[in-house]
């Protein structure tokens, strides 16, 4: 059939469906990311490591190919806490009053990928909404800071801007850091939220 969209499923994915599907999930990230194989394989024990976390919570999309049913996007979170890598760069960027407002309780989105041949048709949106429906104060996550489908799909859905131009140690790209109070508010209908 011409010009109809094969379907796409939205699902929760369990620790365990996690682990064991690792390799094909972080294919998805690096193709998102534009990283190399090397910064893919270097990420595997950190991916593995995050399944365990408290808190942890994973959801994919699966599209309808003529081979089957496909993971094309991804994303996880935890709870953050203090000596968390994460947690601990985040709180350095952060000013003392800023910390203190957004850090305890948060809901990290540690990872949200789509497969590039799959971006732009709002996957994204719906991985995000459906990754934080969480029983947590607040979502916080950082992302390339520039003006990309991702950024501009954060900000339409509530995220404001806790830090900006952070270069986490290991990528030389500057990082915005965001926050969102929970469950998530789009600012409007604008194209911007279906862009990701």
């Amino acid at each position: 059939m011409t010009g109809t969209r094969p379907t796409t499923r939205i699902l929760e994915l369990p620790a365990p469906w996690m682990r064991e599907h690792m390799h094909e999930v972080l294919a998805i990230y690096g193709l998102a990311m534009g990283y190399d194989s090397g910064i893919v394989a270097g990420r595997y024990g950190y991916a593995v490591q995050h399944t365990e976390r408290p808190g942890f919570r994973a959801v994919g999309a699966f599209a309808q190919t003529p081979e089957g049913e496909q993971l094309v996007g991804f994303g996880y979170g935890y709870l953050i806490a203090p000596g968390q890598w994460w947690h601990d760069q985040v709180r350095a960027a952060l000013d003392r009053r800023t910390a203190k407002k957004w850090l305890p309780g948060a809901f990290e989105v540690c990872e949200l990928h789509v497969a590039p041949a799959h971006q732009s048709q709002g996957l994204g949106r719906q991985l995000l909404h459906a990754l934080v429906e969480v029983p947590h104060p607040v979502a916080l996550l950082s992302t390339p800071d520039a003006d990309t489908k991702a950024f501009r799909l954060y900000q339409a859905d509530g995220f404001v801007d806790l830090a900006r131009n952070y270069h986490f140690p290991g990528d030389s790209r500057p990082f915005a850091i965001l926050g969102a109070r929970l469950p998530l508010h789009p600012r409007d209908g604008s194209p911007a939220n279906t862009q990701a």
